[in-house]
C-alpha cells in the first residue's frame, strides 16, 4: 500500500517501538490511532504527531468489547482502517519456581493476556472492518502487523511466561494469514531482538553495555526507528504475508 495512503492502529503507540512505528507513518503522510493505557504519554505523542493526523485511544486490548468500540472510534477518526500494528506488550519476568516458591498463575495469565490475546483481539477486531475495504492492487485490503521477540525462540531463565505469550504471537502469524488471504488482508509478525526501549532506558549503564556487547554485529542495541522501517517496508511489498521476520542482529539469547 502507498505510504501516504496509510490510516492505521497502532497498539502500545505512545512509547518505544509503537511511537516509533507511529512516528514513520505519519512524516509518510499516513495517519494514525494510538491504542494505550499512559494518557499522559498519549497526549505528549499527539502533541508532537499533531492531532490532524494522530489521536490516542485509552484502550485495554484484553477488553473485547473496549477494543471493539475503540477501533469503529478509531476508523471515523482516520477515515479508513488499513493496517494494524500491535505494538503493545509486557515483560511479565519471573522464574517458575523463584525463591519466594512457584510463580503466581496471575502472573502468567495476565502476560499471556496482554502479549497473545491483547494482540489476536485487536487485530481481529481491526480484520473484521479492513474486510469490508475497496480492494487495492492485488485486491489488498488491510495488514497486520504483530510484535513478537526473540525470546520466542530462545527464551531466558525467567521469561516463561512472556516466551509463551511470544511464541503464541509467532504460531498464529501464518494460519491467521491463510484464513485472511480471501478478503486480500495480510498477517506478518516481527520478532525484535535487544531494542533500546523505555524499559532499557531504566537499567544501569553496565547491564546496557553488556547487552550491547552480546550482539554480533552491528553491536549495538536496536533503535526503535529501524523496528519502524521494516513495518513500512512490510507495507509497501505485498509479497511478505505469513512471515515472521527477526530482527536481531544475529543475537542469540543465552540461557540467562
Amino acid at each position: 500500500m502507498q505510504a501516504d495512503s496509510i490510516r492505521a492502529l497502532v497498539t502500545g503507540g505512545v512509547s518505544g517501538l509503537g511511537l516509533a512505528v507511529a512516528t514513520r507513518i505519519v512524516a509518510d503522510g499516513g495517519r494514525v490511532a494510538l491504542f494505550d493505557v499512559n494518557d499522559d504519554k498519549g497526549a505528549a505523542a499527539v502533541a508532537a504527531l499533531g492531532d490532524a493526523r494522530a489521536r490516542y485511544f485509552a484502550t485495554d486490548v484484553t477488553s473485547e468489547d473496549a477494543v471493539a468500540t475503540n477501533v469503529a472510534a478509531a476508523k471515523e477518526f482516520l477515515g479508513g482502517l488499513n493496517m494494524v500494528v500491535n505494538c503493545a506488550g509486557i515483560l511479565g519476568a519471573g522464574r517458575v519456581l523463584g525463591r519466594e516458591g512457584a510463580m503466581p498463575l496471575a502472573r502468567f495469565q495476565s502476560t499471556v493476556m496482554v502479549n497473545l490475546v491483547g494482540s489476536f483481539n485487536v487485530a481481529k477486531a481491526g480484520a473484521a472492518l479492513m474486510q469490508d475495504n475497496a480492494p487495492g492492487e492485488d485486491g489488498e485490503r488491510g495488514l497486520i502487523v504483530n510484535t513478537a521477540s526473540v525470546a520466542a525462540y530462545e527464551g531466558q531463565i525467567g521469561q516463561a511466561a512472556y516466551s509463551a505469550s511470544k511464541g503464541g504471537v509467532v504460531a498464529m502469524t501464518l494460519p491467521m494469514a491463510r484464513e485472511l488471504a480471501r478478503f486480500g488482508i495480510r498477517v506478518n509478525t516481527i520478532a525484535p531482538g535487544i531494542f533500546w526501549t523505555p524499559m532499557v532506558d531504566g537499567m544501569p549503564e553496565d547491564v546496557q553495555q553488556s547487552l550491547s556487547a552480546s550482539i554480533p554485529f552491528p553491536s549495538r542495541l536496536g533503535r526503535p526507528e529501524e523496528f519502524a522501517d521494516v513495518v513500512a517496508y512490510i507495507a509497501g511489498n505485498r509479497y511478505i504475508n505469513g512471515e515472521t521476520i527477526r530482527l536481531d542482529g544475529a543475537v542469540r539469547l543465552a540461557p540467562r
